[in-house]
């Protein structure tokens, strides 16, 4: 409760869209417009201190309207508290890159981009970083097929890898997981 009563005086000057607190994990959600300006005062303000920044994640929401979710887990050394900020966004848009305020974001912003697709606005080097150069689309996202679109395997007769596109045997089938006999 003491936290809230802190979060609820910041919230004047900190422009979150939602407090959450559950089993004494604070979250808030924020605009991406709002999020550098959220981020950089978590980090300077002296009654908070939220100078690590722990964890970034993505999240993929295939149905709704704001696919996505950043989330963005800090944590106050001085204070020992962790704070978690989500951020979310549809297919189209674009996160700016907070790699000026914490430094270590630049991996995870990359990590994000290769696997959901997330664009990071001024991110320094977004490239890919898990997947090849040459991979085509984001093997995180919902919609990616789980058999991937290429097989690469080596080839005993031609002795060399060889990249053959998938083709599958059958339709592709939906299940309903409902039972026909009742």
């Amino acid at each position: 409760m003491k936290t809230f009563l802190k979060f609820q005086q910041l919230a004047k000057v900190v422009p979150f869209l939602v407090y959450q607190e559950f089993n004494n994990e604070i979250s808030l959600v924020v605009s991406k417009n709002t999020l550098l300006f959220v981020l950089t005062f978590l980090k300077l303000h002296i009654g908070l201190q939220y100078k690590l920044l722990s964890c970034i994640s993505g999240v993929d929401f295939l149905t709704k309207s704001y696919r996505f979710s950043v989330v963005y887990d800090l944590l106050s050394i001085t204070y020992n508290s962790r704070l978690r900020i989500k951020v979310f966004i549809n297919e189209i848009s674009s996160l700016p890159s907070i790699v000026k305020v914490f430094i270590n974001a630049n991996w995870w912003e990359r990590e994000i981009w290769d696997l959901y697709g997330i664009y990071f606005d001024q991110h320094p080097d977004l490239r890919r970083i898990l997947t090849d150069y040459g991979f085509e689309g984001h093997p995180m996202r919902k919609d990616f097929p789980l058999s991937g679109y290429i097989e690469v395997r080596y080839d005993d007769n031609k002795k060399r890898i060889v990249v053959e596109p998938i083709e599958l045997t059958q339709e592709l089938r939906y299940f309903t997981f409902e039972s026909p006999w009742l």
